[in-house]
Order: C-alpha cells, then sequence, then structure tokens
C-alpha cells in the first residue's frame, strides 16, 4: 500500500486471533500497522505482532530495494506492536531505535535490553530529520500506555497516532465495517479511561495541518480528517455523540424482557429519536459498553439478585464506572419477587460518577407486568424520551 511516494504501508492482517487482548470479538480480525519512510535517512515506524516477524520484515525488505533502514520508531510498546523489534535490531545492527525513555525501561524488561548503543530517546518537541521529511514527536501518555508518543511528519502532514484513531478489524477484509462502529467498541473498551489524556493530546494536534493519519490500528485515514477528530473529541470530553436512550437489561425469566420491550414501544410511541435495547446476558459487552456511552439518556432494568443486582448487570455497571462513565441521565427498573433493591443498588454503583441525573421515576415490577407496572412505565418514559 503506498501512502504516498515516499511513505509505504508495512503492515500484516491478522485473520486467526478470535479475542484480541483475551477479552474483545474480533470477527473481521486485526490490522497491526507498520509504515515506512523513504528519505536520505529511512525510519520504520513501529513492529508488529509476535506471529508475524517474518512477514512484516518481508514487507519492509519488499520497499527498500536493497538499502537498510536507519531508525526503527517506536511509539508504543504494547506487544502487539512492539514483539519484534529485537528482532529487527538483530537484522539491521546499524539502525537506531528512537522511542520515550519510559519505552526503553520496558524493553529492558521485555527483551533483557535497552539497546543502550542504539538509543535515540524522544519527547516532547524532539524532531529527527530524515531529510526532506522531519519527524515532530509529541508525548501522549496514558493514550493509553504511559509511555506512548505520536509522530507528526510535518512535509506531509502526517500524523502517526498510535493506537489512537484506531480500530477493530483486518485492512484486508472485501466489505469492512464502517469505521465509526469498530472505533466507538475499540476506544471505549480500550482508550475509554483516559478521556483527559486524549484531550490533551488534541489539544496538541489543533495547532497542526493533518492530512493524513497513520494509526497501528485499521486503515489510513486520508479523507475527511475533521470528522475523525471530532469524534474523538466527544468520545474522549464524555460528550453525547447520538440523540437517544438507550436500554440494558438482564432477564431471568423473561418477565423484566417483557417490560422492557413495552418500555422499547413507549418511548418510540412518544417521539424518542432512537431507542436501542440490549440483553447484557446474551449480548457482546463492550458492544454495550459502545452503546452507552453513545447515547445521553440509559435505562438501567435488572432483577434483584442475591440482595443486590443480577451479576451481568454488576459486570455492566463496573465496566462503566472504570471507564469514567458521566455526563449522562439514568432511569432504572428493578424487578422483585418479595424484596426489589436492584434500582437502589444500581443507583449507588454511580456514586463517585460525575454529571449523573437519576430519573425521578422508576419501574418497580413484582415478578410480572401489570397495570400500575405499564403507568410506572409511562411515567419513566416521559422522563427518558
Amino acid at each position: 500500500m503506498n501512502i504516498s511516494e515516499n511513505v509505504k504501508y508495512v503492515g500484516v492482517n491478522d485473520h486467526k486471533i478470535d479475542l484480541f487482548e483475551g477479552q474483545f470479538v474480533v470477527p473481521n480480525g486485526m490490522a497491526y500497522n507498520s509504515y515506512v519512510i523513504l528519505d536520505d535517512k529511512i525510519a520504520v515506524m513501529d513492529s508488529v505482532d509476535a506471529n508475524f516477524g517474518e512477514e512484516w520484515l518481508k514487507n519492509i525488505d519488499g520497499v527498500l530495494n536493497g538499502k537498510k533502514p536507519d531508525y526503527l520508531v517506536v511509539q508504543h510498546m504494547e506487544m502487539d506492536h512492539s514483539a519484534n523489534i529485537l528482532a529487527f535490531a538483530k537484522k539491521y545492527p546499524e539502525a537506531k531505535i528512537v522511542s520515550s525513555k519510559m519505552a526503553f525501561i520496558m524493553m529492558k524488561n521485555y527483551f533483557g535490553t535497552d539497546f543502550a548503543e542504539k538509543q535515540i530517546v524522544a519527547g516532547e518537541g524532539t524532531k529527527l530529520e530524515l531529510g526532506k521529511h522531519t519527524l515532530n514527536f509529541i508525548t501522549a501518555p496514558n493514550v493509553h500506555w504511559p509511555e506512548v508518543i505520536m509522530t507528526y511528519e510535518s512535509t506531509e502532514k502526517i500524523l502517526f497516532a498510535a493506537d489512537g484513531f484506531g480500530k477493530f478489524g483486518a485492512n484486508d477484509v472485501e466489505d469492512p465495517e464502517d469505521w465509526a462502529c469498530e472505533a466507538r467498541r475499540y476506544y471505549f473498551g480500550i482508550v475509554g479511561k483516559f478521556g483527559a489524556n486524549v484531550q490533551a493530546v488534541l489539544k496538541k494536534a489543533a495547532n497542526l495541518e493533518i492530512k493524513t493519519i497513520c494509526s497501528l490500528h485499521g486503515p489510513v485515514l486520508t479523507e475527511n480528517i475533521g470528522y475523525y477528530v471530532d469524534l474523538y473529541n466527544t468520545w474522549s470530553s464524555y460528550g453525547v455523540e447520538s440523540e437517544g436512550t438507550m436500554i440494558a437489561y438482564t432477564s431471568v425469566y423473561g418477565n423484566t424482557k417483557k417490560a422492557v420491550e413495552k418500555l422499547a414501544e413507549i418511548l418510540k410511541a412518544k417521539g424518542c429519536p432512537k431507542v436501542v435495547v440490549n440483553d447484557l446476558a446474551r449480548e457482546d459487552i463492550h458492544e454495550c459498553i459502545e452503546d452507552a456511552f453513545r447515547y445521553g439518556k440509559i435505562i438501567l432494568a435488572s432483577t434483584t439478585y442475591n440482595g443486590e443486582v443480577f451479576p451481568k448487570m454488576k459486570e455492566f455497571i463496573e465496566n462503566l464506572t472504570e471507564r469514567n462513565y458521566q455526563n449522562r441521565k439514568i432511569g432504572f427498573v428493578e424487578n422483585g419477587s418479595w424484596g426489589p433493591v436492584a434500582a437502589k443498588t444500581m443507583q449507588a454503583m454511580f456514586e463517585n460518577s460525575k454529571n449523573i441525573t437519576f430519573a425521578e421515576n422508576k419501574v418497580t415490577i413484582k415478578i410480572a407486568m401489570n397495570d400500575e407496572t405499564v403507568s410506572q412505565l409511562e411515567k419513566l418514559a416521559d422522563e427518558m424520551k
């Protein structure tokens, strides 16, 4: 893949992986991106996953035409990007390794060496001249690891964004999914906790003219750059991306599910712009997390279980609060045969969350839905439509 006359793609596609980072379902595989900048000095941007070292080095050879690289720039030390640093250093012993100070400490832990004789430490504002191209380094701590740097190539105006603007899915699938869908699931699943850190990097990037974004996962972005940056700004500021209401529920014998289905029907009838319903026991939890952050209103419906809340609901809320869930309105539906306490339990789990508004009306079901339940659903829908 040619990004430009002098910038080449040398990454790989993984179709054998079932769970990315041991937890994220990736039906369309995963891409581990790497790039080569050809100039008087040649820089390779990042390594790839351990299973693809031979393919990656072959890809590099294919664009070098007998030349040798001068630098390997390591922006992120997570293993899907750093695993082949040692293999690169052995194949190209004269090449320098460019990375943050913390990254070299991690290399020592990973490989038993910090490549002291090859080190070039990159910090905020440092530059590396390749000839016509200049690499300008930007520190990006906790986006989403503490050692991360990003790189702005100022001649072609390319932002090498480390894991920023990444998405799930390999780059060679015949019918790729929409970028925003899998980029959103990726962002809130992996980066979501670190919104303040992403905001800090976006403020730095606001002063740059960016024509291309080269992430370590997913496609190279070359058009409508403002669209991608605006989405990242919304996500990292915990803003509302889409108007609508999400309902997340758990149901043991189907009665809570029936109430949720009735609530969704009422919301739609009252003009709610979008109603999204998720069964937490049966749907991918990271898809549910994605929806919870996408919409401004969420209704949590759960049975009382062991004097608290159903385990899948508890897991879901913990995932939200762990990712700094905020700036939302939350309503509750609870079910309990004799002592329903799910609503109280769920609300308490958000006690440390910022800017959360709770609906005044809650719905309490005593086993099965009845006329009183429907009346309560109507009142909650009026608040959450």
